[in-house]
């Protein structure tokens, strides 16, 4: 039997090239096989006239990831809702630790009134308390330990957070925000795994990997073996011994380790149950200008959108535009209009107050699998073994996160080498998920 190794791993996303990674660090020869053309599956970085451009482009709250720097956002979320925009987070003031708002300011309209928001315009009365309660509930939320949240009640994140806060805070500002976070603009989320992202944002400002999602899984590939991961392999039948291959033939083993998405792991093993997905499609576009100068999370409360989150992203992290040149990237989440494009030009024109005729579409990407829809019942630990010498993992086995399927890697490789009776070498530590 050709193409032997110790484990073969299905999928060059993060979680797989995680998983080789651990499990190469412990002296197993691994084989990473990839469908794609190219590692990263979901958090791949295309390069388009020099520009670095996510495919889909998580939100990360922690200061690296996979030794990956992450660049911040500006502190606070800025929130467009009829025609106001309303700066949530005091500036400069780390999450948590301070006044939660700096109010919003209405009939200004365009960049003026995002000027305004962003400056910190006198508070509205109207809103004051509204804030100080979203801060207190945040506050809490931060110094709660993670492990008390999963033994809350169990809802949905509207039903929960309706109920310890007005629906004009959570229709306004954090069903925007955790749409942002997981992916899911009508808040069917669990209410534990909402308030596990709410956790995290409370305790660290969101940020975007330096020089794109694919730097993440560029770099875990890089510190495998030469020839370990082979692209282009699509796998067609998979077992505790060996992997079947579409053109490649058969790779013999030890053990497997399916690192695909969930759609595609179900249809590898037939019965695994995996959550549904929610969509998104990711925009980038280039301006002769900036349309605004602070690197801020520009949110769009109004259910309309058509864009839910958009960002100038040459602002956030340099390195994802040429010298000179500006990069901003805009999400659209559940399925897109027909005319996607031109329905986002004008939206941009509303939110940031600025003509956007003279923009220039560089990329559009649709990812009808993008966010996994963790509904109730709610487990962030699903099995990873499920036979001594199967495993799968990734973002669907725990909170639907890239730090998710981080976690769950380690589990499945943890689980593997114990299977193996082999001792884990050093690995590189995780973080929360948020």
């Amino acid at each position: 039997m050709l193409n032997n190794a110790d484990v073969v791993v299905v999928g060059a996303g993060i979680a797989g090239l995680a998983t080789a990674h651990q499990l190469a660090g412990a002296g197993l020869s691994v084989t990473v096989l990839e469908a794609a053309p190219h590692v990263g599956g979901r958090m791949a970085t295309d390069t388009v006239d020099g520009f670095r451009l996510d495919r889909l482009g998580p939100l990360f709250t922690a200061p690296e990831v996979a030794g990956v720097p992450l660049r911040p956002f500006a502190p606070g979320v800025l929130v467009h809702s009829d025609g106001r925009y309303a700066r949530w987070g005091a500036p400069h003031t780390p999450w948590g630790t301070g006044p939660w708002g700096t109010g919003g300011v209405r009939g200004l309209g365009g960049a003026r009134g995002m000027a305004r928001a962003l400056a910190g315009a006198p508070r509205n009365p109207a809103v004051s308390l509204d804030q100080a309660r979203l801060g207190a509930s945040l506050v809490r939320l931060a110094t709660t330990p993670a492990q008390r949240l999963l033994t809350r009640t169990e809802r949905t994140a509207r039903e929960a957070l309706s109920a310890r806060l007005p629906v004009r805070t959570v229709q306004g500002v954090l069903r925007p925000l955790l749409a942002a976070l997981l992916g899911d603009p009508d808040l069917s989320t669990s209410s534990r795994r909402a308030d596990l992202a709410l956790r995290s944002f409370a305790r660290g400002r969101p940020g975007v990997p330096e020089g794109g999602s694919g730097a993440l899984v560029e770099r875990l590939a890089a510190g495998l073996p030469p020839g370990s991961v082979r692209t282009g392999v699509r796998v067609t039948d998979a077992s505790i011994s060996r992997v079947t291959t579409e053109e490649h033939g058969v790779f013999g083993c030890r053990a497997v380790v399916l690192a695909t998405g969930g759609r595609t792991a179900a249809e590898l093993l037939p019965g695994l149950r995996v959550p549904d997905y929610h969509p998104a499609t990711v925009l980038h576009h280039t301006a002769p200008a900036a349309p605004m100068t602070d690197p801020v999370l520009v949110l769009e409360a109004d259910p309309g959108g058509p864009v839910a989150h958009t960002a100038v992203m040459s602002t956030v992290d340099p390195r994802r535009a040429p010298d000179g040149r500006v990069l901003i990237t805009s999400t659209v989440l559940g399925t897109p209009p027909d005319d996607t494009e031109r329905r986002v030009r004008k939206h941009l024109a509303t939110l940031y107050g600025a003509s956007t005729d003279d923009w220039e579409l560089l990329a559009l990407h649709h990812t009808p699998a993008a966010y996994p829809a963790m509904r109730p019942p709610f487990d962030p630990e699903r099995p990873v073994r499920l036979l001594s010498g199967l495993y799968v993992c990734g973002d669907h086995r725990s909170t639907g996160t890239p730090f998710g399927a981080l976690a769950s890697a380690h589990r499945a490789a943890s689980a593997l080498l114990a299977d193996l009776g082999v001792r884990a070498g050093a690995t590189e530590g995780g973080a929360e998920a948020a």
